[in-house]
């Protein structure tokens, strides 16, 4: 989906459309969830501080999240893929691979596939998705960001090498901000730079990830759509309007956050023996602690877990944002997925 947050606030309030407007924060706190591509004309992304984008832009509109609208159109759309496979793997509220080799349309093309959904996305929710079309997960990802918004593109099995030779390393999909900086000081500046190096050297340098990314820039990327993904923890945070240092501050605080992790514990059924506590810092710096325990901690053990994370050692600096997470979750299930990949028709 094309800014899906900000998009549908301004579904919903015609007198935002067109305007420059930012989901999360205020003029004074916080950090931006979503930009308009209106904002975006003004070097407003999301995850900056809401204080530099207000200074880039003294018009932003600024918008509460809903979440719940959100997941409820997000919903809408899963029932649009639904419609032509079973095989969706969502990413988030906004975004998912779907595998379309067999479909329930009967239609040979994945390029006449994405165009319906698309179409009737707009139609049934008012809003733009843009779609990306190829033959691995890998390539489709980087390819539904070419021609956003409102667009799509494809990349053909035999375009894909000389493709991603040319591609910036920064736009390889899994290849993050640290990584990248990382790959730049060896010279690795886009895929034909990447393309260079061995394996051996890729995996002394990378670790596991060498590999992958030795696969990937010649295209190759085995991971199947998996509609039932496993999830790996569960968390609830909170940003707050003032810096908070008093011990009494944060530990109330603290507990807000506890509650509202616990609600989600008891909604999903999920459990998890390993605690995790949250600091991001008035210079937005970031701690972690962790504990972990032999038994999967009732409610009021993880409070107990979490006060003592909290008191675990001097807090050295005024705290924006406390959050907390479960890991180390009650899903046993250990499944690994292989496969190989699959030829799409791509005519039409």
């Amino acid at each position: 989906m094309d800014a899906f947050y900000a998009s549908v606030e301004q579904l919903d309030h015609p007198e935002w459309r067109g305007k420059p407007l930012v989901v999360g924060g205020n003029e004074a706190r916080g950090v931006v969830a979503a930009a308009s591509y209106e904002a975006r004309k003004f070097g407003i992304f999301s995850a900056m501080p809401s204080v530099l984008a207000a200074r880039k832009c003294p018009e932003l509109i600024f918008a509460k999240p809903r979440f719940d609208r959100y997941k409820e159109i997000s919903m809408q759309i899963r029932e649009i893929f639904l419609e032509y496979t079973d095989l969706v793997e969502p990413l988030s509220l906004d975004e998912a691979f779907l595998d379309v080799t067999e479909n329930k349309v009967g239609l040979k093309s994945a390029i006449l596939i994405a165009k319906q959904i698309r179409a009737k996305i707009k139609e049934r929710t008012g809003l733009n998705a843009s779609a990306g079309v190829s033959y691995n997960k890998f390539l489709a990802k980087i390819a539904s960001d070419l021609n956003k918004p409102n667009g799509q593109a494809v990349i053909l099995p035999e375009e894909a090498e000389a493709f991603l030779e040319k591609l910036p390393i920064g736009k390889f999909f899994g290849i993050g901000k640290v990584t990248a900086e990382k790959m730049q000081n060896l010279g690795i500046h886009n895929g034909k730079d990447l393309k260079d190096y061995s394996l051996q050297f890729l995996t002394k340098k990378f670790g596991k990830s060498g590999h992958r990314y030795f696969n990937i820039v010649r295209g190759i990327h085995l991971s199947e759509v998996q509609p039932h993904r496993i999830r790996k923890s569960l968390s609830a945070e909170n940003t707050f309007e003032t810096d908070l240092i008093q011990p009494d501050d944060l530990k109330n605080a603290l507990k807000s956050v506890k509650d509202e992790l616990i609600r989600r514990v008891e909604k999903s059924g999920i459990k998890g023996r390993t605690v995790t506590l949250k600091m991001k810092f008035s210079d937005f710096t970031q701690q972690t602690r962790s504990k972990t325990v032999e038994h999967f901690p009732e409610p009021d053990a993880i409070w107990e877990l979490a006060q003592e994370l909290l008191n675990q050692e001097e807090i050295p600096k005024p705290v924006r944002l406390l959050g907390l997470g479960l890991s180390n979750l009650n899903i046993t299930e250990d499944v690994q997925y292989f496969g190989e990949q699959l030829q799409i028709p791509f005519a039409g």
